[in-house]
């Protein structure tokens, strides 16, 4: 059997507020406990240290480790079986969450707050991605979510957004091995129903669930975009978009996309340097405006939420529209 997932490995999530994605940071979740500071003189010493206490382990969690059978590039898969998947023998809708560190324990936590046992929020697997091991999260992120190389392009020069250190433009490799390597790991060892596949992402996470929807959009049946990072590249997915548009008279998929009004340019400590309130609009309009049959789509700005708040009511928002429950919804 996998191994469970312990808090030290989710660590990252505990700190999400302070680091959600935000592709100007690019640190990586602690791979050991924080110790805690010495005892003040005279102090009793404690019963026993973090180093010697256990890990704790989160419940109903499975680690895998999927390699990428085209590059052997190495990654693990975390799965999050609700308390539920023990008590039946249905099929179960399955949702999948780049940025596992924080993602899975985000996103396993508002499924029990808010699900009221399916009566708000239909129960789920959780399938969290996680970065290349051994690897920091935005190297990783960079290279595995992004679509092109900013640094093909002339006059491209390093920045909070792009670094010449890093690898970018395999979001076409990362989402072959998701479909090639994850999702027959997931159909045979759990009992779920993979016609009901929905995708999370954030910011570059956001980009590639974009990059996925207009070049493989059977993938998944649900898109949950959170302030996808439009901006990249000279906004090359509208590019992806057009040559999308040219090629394909549907587009059968259902997107849920969320950004923080915050989201944009401005003078106060929460804007951002690039406005992707405005790209979101944009890239919301352009694919209605194709007039796809298939197409459902969803969109919200979330006053006063920046881009590393707005993540919790994002997903919130999402997962209930995504998968809601049998009803009536409860909010005690």
């Amino acid at each position: 059997m996998p191994p469970a997932i312990t808090r030290v490995a989710a660590a990252g999530a505990l700190l999400a507020l302070g680091g959600l994605a935000g592709w100007w940071i690019g640190r990586s979740a602690p791979t050991r406990p924080i110790e805690a500071p010495a005892p003040a003189p005279g102090a009793a010493a404690p019963v026993s240290t973090p180093r010697a206490a256990p890990p704790l382990s989160l419940p109903n969690t499975r680690v895998h480790a999927v390699p990428n059978t085209a590059t052997g590039r190495r990654y693990e898969v975390w799965v999050d079986l609700p308390p539920s998947y023990f008590e039946n023998d249905r099929p179960y809708p399955v949702v999948f969450t780049t940025d596992a560190d924080y993602g899975v324990p985000l996103i396993r936590s508002l499924r029990r707050r808010i699900g009221a046992k399916g009566r708000n929020l239909e129960d789920f697997v959780l399938v969290g991605l996680s970065y290349g091991i051994g690897e920091q999260s935005m190297p990783s992120k960079r290279r595995d979510y992004t679509p092109t190389n900013p640094f093909a392009r002339p006059g491209t020069q390093s920045s909070n957004a792009y670094s010449r250190d890093d690898t970018y433009g395999e979001a076409a490799a990362y989402r072959d091995y998701i479909e090639r390597d994850v999702f027959p790991l997931i159909a045979m060892q759990y009992r779920v129903d993979m016609r009901r596949k929905v995708y999370v992402g954030h910011s570059l996470g956001g980009l590639f669930g974009s990059y996925v929807l207009l070049t493989k959009p059977s993938m998944f049946s649900h898109y949950i975009l959170g302030s996808p990072s439009l901006w990249f590249d000279r906004r090359v997915m509208f590019d992806v978009e057009a040559a999308y548009a040219r090629r394909h008279q549907d587009l059968p998929a259902d997107v849920f996309l969320s950004i923080g009004a915050y989201e944009t340019r401005g003078s106060g400590p929460r804007h951002m340097g690039t406005d992707m309130v405005g790209d979101m609009t944009r890239f919301e309009q352009v694919l209605q405006s194709r007039r796809y049959p298939g197409l459902r789509i969803r969109s919200e700005i979330l006053p006063g939420e920046d881009h590393l708040t707005v993540l919790p009511r994002t997903i919130t928002h999402g997962l209930l529209w995504a998968l809601p429950g049998t009803g009536p919804y409860t909010g005690s």
